[in-house]
């Protein structure tokens, strides 16, 4: 058609220079770098021509390799399958499911030995084949036996000239592609599941769906945009409690099970002819036109503009002016979102055909829709991503989801697991009260945990961190930071040294990882930096009663410290109940502010231990607790938050975290800024008393008068004291404790939260209950 010659399209090969990274058209390297931790195992679909480089430290790997029918591969590969895989060293279930599904024979997997080497194992596809890479876990112990090994895995795909789609969720009933400046209906029976996939990335797909027999009856009930954000509450549902999209009889129609971009929009109209005329490009290709064409057939009347999910297009809202922003969107190559009918249904989907807006990354480029079958096992999930330009993991349930899932509905991600939110049980209040006057226990998993092992590992983790690690004696733990060159905390938590030349590091963010990997290759340091990742999921057992619970349940050898001799702080190796039982790590540390303790498991005890503690504590009111109350207690104990306390900009002194800073111990990332910073403070990190109850929002002003003094960095009302507070970033000169200050609220101006400066914690100052 004539038209379609104004629908440009951009060379797909892509570029970078030094300076300048371009998002949409332009594609940086394909290579994606994999690190795997214990007992992980990783599937990349390989077509020919692709590498793998391999590097195994400390151990062996393991590599499976299958064609289409699941049959052993590996001479595809160059390979020769040696053994068999061992499933209890390694998370084989996916694999077992998915040779299973292709056909092939589950029950002894051959496997080939992947051996350290000085140099990387290099390996090239000479046909297209499914590999599985494991690293089994070296002890499943994982404390006082053989170090795991580590094993780096790089894909480097061959030149395409075809673009790969993701490997399907399950059975697909039905696939098709919409091309690029077009749209396709298609009918969705009750509890089949549609995909739509962005095939190239950062391409916008509008979409509706009207009831089936709605239409059979003349009436055009759809997808109603307003409806659904004040169902959800949002902009937009995603996997969660506030997951559907309903139509204006506020029925839900459809419910989303997976997004791994996490950004659309439901308050644009589908692109329309006049929106191009008015800019000076008559017919022009539009949405609008080409849903209405594509649903004439289910007899939908045609309309000029369609109201639309926006799948993929990136836009906000500007606070000062109120105007919706967009730009490039932010979905990868084969990001997509996945939902489950409600009901029968007739849906559209479209390709974008705008090129004259950076939407569709300056590109539009083509969509792909599966439809699956009901009985098709596709759980929630969201995408996590360690940087923006990491390779994509999805959100995976915890070690103890098993026993989280029949409390709650509430979850929420938490970096690449689920959390629980709250408990309806309970609620957050109670879950709260628990842990004040009794014990509760809290899935952690999602901390990041590093062992640090070598010669060199103290002297690494002295330049790396703010404490002198060199006066941390074995079975102890310490709070410290990780910062720049500018003092700006890059990450917190805690250090346990398990040995002289054993270290781990419990942690927020993938980022201390990366840190720690560069400081050892800039020292030249004979260390390994060891990510556990999945492999040891952590519980809080955290509340006065804490101790007593763990007291009929902990056994510990003579030659570890035992439950009574920790010290805030302290950490032991323990087992359940008796010398046989399950292996942990236990540490007096926590983030509440009460008593508390920490035990770090290997993933298959998880379950064990949960039954154990919550068997144990019956008696004692012990409670499950999610992040909700977490963020009431932390707030109220005055404990630092990423992106709240610390933040870009702020140094570990205005972040409230001097006290982890130990300026007279040797060179260590930071320390002449920090010292620099602490002989002039310009900010510091107080308490604001509210008068009421209203909770101020994060980065809120506080106000002098009309002179903004401070931000607001957390928030909450404190059920302890009855009333808000909150923990302020503030002017030195208007940091006395007892000085009057406002919150702004409303544009700073209209609403004024009154409150007094004080010191934080806000309840038990003294830390007497953690040290208890």
């Amino acid at each position: 058609m004539d038209n379609y010659a104004l629908l440009r399209a951009f060379d797909n090969i892509g570029y970078a220079t030094p300076a300048r990274r371009f998002p949409g058209f332009p594609k940086a390297s394909e290579a994606r770098r994999h690190v795997l931790p214990p007992r992980a195992g990783l599937r990349l679909d390989l077509e020919p021509g692709d590498l793998l480089s391999v590097i195994v430290e400390g151990g062996e790997a393991r590599i499976a390799c299958f064609d289409a029918r699941g049959g052993d591969a590996a001479p595809a590969l160059g390979l020769v399958a040696d053994g068999v895989l061992e499933p209890l060293k390694c998370d084989a279930e996916p694999m077992l499911g998915w040779i299973a599904a292709q056909g092939g024979a589950a029950s002894r997997v051959p496997a080939a030995r992947l051996r350290p080497g000085d140099e990387p194992l290099v390996l090239r596809a000479s046909r297209a084949v499914t590999a599985w890479l494991f690293h089994p876990a070296a002890t499943d112990a994982m404390i006082g036996g053989a170090h795991p090994s580590r094993l780096e895995v790089t894909h480097q795909p061959a030149p395409r000239t075809q673009v790969r789609l993701p490997a399907p969720l399950g059975e697909v009933r039905e696939e098709f592609t919409v091309p690029r400046g077009t749209a396709l209906a298609y009918r969705l029976r009750e509890g089949e599941y549609l995909q739509i996939i962005d095939v190239e990335g950062q391409q916008c797909s509008d979409f509706t769906a009207f009831r089936s027999d709605g239409l059979e009856a003349g009436r055009e009930w759809m997808i109603d945009g307003t409806a659904t954000r004040s169902m959800v509450r949002g902009a937009y549902p995603g996997p969660g409690l506030l997951d559907k999209f309903h139509d204006a009889e506020m029925r839900p129609l459809l419910q989303v099970v997976q997004d791994t971009c996490g950004r659309h929009d439901t308050f644009g109209l589908a692109c329309t002819a006049r929106g191009y005329e008015d800019r000076g490009f008559p017919g022009h290709l539009n949405c609008s036109d080409n849903i209405s064409e594509a649903l004439a057939p289910y007899g939908v009347a045609r309309r000029s503009a369609w109201p639309a999910i926006n799948f993929f297009w990136n836009t906000w809202i500007d606070h000062a002016s109120h105007r919706i922003m967009t730009e490039e969107s932010h979905s990868r190559p084969g990001d997509h979102v996945t939902m489950r009918a409600l009901e029968d249904l007739v849906c559209v989907s479209t390709a974008c055909p705008d090129d004259i807006d950076p939407i569709n990354g300056w590109n539009p480029t083509d969509v792909h829709v599966r439809i699956y079958r009901p009985e098709t096992p596709i759980r929630r999930a969201v995408a996590w991503r360690e940087k923006e330009d990491a390779p994509m993991t999805t959100s995976q349930p915890s070690a103890f989801h098993a026993r989280l899932e029949p409390l709650t509905r509430h979850f929420s991600a938490a970096r690449d697991l689920w959390a629980a939110v709250d408990f309806p049980a309970t609620g957050a209040l109670g879950e709260y009260w628990a842990c004040r006057e009794a014990v509760t226990v809290q899935d952690m998993s999602s901390l990041r945990k590093y062992d640090i092992v070598g010669p060199d590992a103290e002297a690494l983790l002295q330049r790396a961190t703010t404490r002198n690690v060199a006066k941390m004696a074995v079975w102890r733990g310490a709070y410290t930071l990780m910062c720049d060159e500018a003092g700006t905390v890059i990450d917190d938590g805690t250090l346990f040294r398990l040995g002289p030349e054993l270290f781990r590091w419990c942690c927020g963010s993938e980022e201390s990882g990366r840190v720690l990997e560069e400081l050892a290759r800039e020292m030249g340091a004979q260390v390994r930096i060891h990510a556990l990742g999945g492999a040891m999921p952590n519980l809080a057992v955290q509340g006065p009663q804490s101790r007593e619970l763990l007291r009929r349940i902990v056994f510990t050898q003579p030659q570890v410290p035992a439950l009574g001799d920790l010290k805030w702080f302290g950490v032991t190796v323990a087992r359940l109940g008796d010398r046989e039982g399950a292996p942990f790590m236990l540490a007096r540390s926590g983030y509440t502010g009460e008593l508390g303790y920490e035990i770090f498991c290997a993933r298959a005890d998880a379950l064990a231990i949960w039954d154990a503690i919550m068997e144990a504590g019956a008696d004692l009111g012990v409670t499950p607790m999610g992040t909700e109350a977490l963020g009431m207690i932390r707030i109220e104990a005055g404990l630092a938050a990423a992106g709240a306390e610390f933040a870009p900009g702020v140094d570990a002194f205005e972040a409230g975290l001097g006290f982890a800073v130990d300026l007279d111990k040797p060179a260590f990332t930071g320390r002449e800024a920090l010292a620099r910073n602490a002989q002039a403070p310009r900010r510091v990190l107080k308490g604001l008393l509210l008068d009421g109850s209203d909770v101020p929002r994060h980065a809120s002003p506080v106000l002098d008068g009309e002179r903004q003094v401070g931000v607001v960095t957390s928030a909450t009302r404190s059920p302890t004291l009855g009333h808000a507070v909150a923990i302020v970033r503030l002017g030195v000169e208007h940091s006395e404790n007892g000085r009057r200050l406002e919150i702004g609220q409303m544009d700073g101006r209209m609403k004024r939260l009154g409150g007094t400066v004080a010191d934080i914690p806000f309840i038990d100052p003294q830390r007497k209950r953690a040290r208890a």
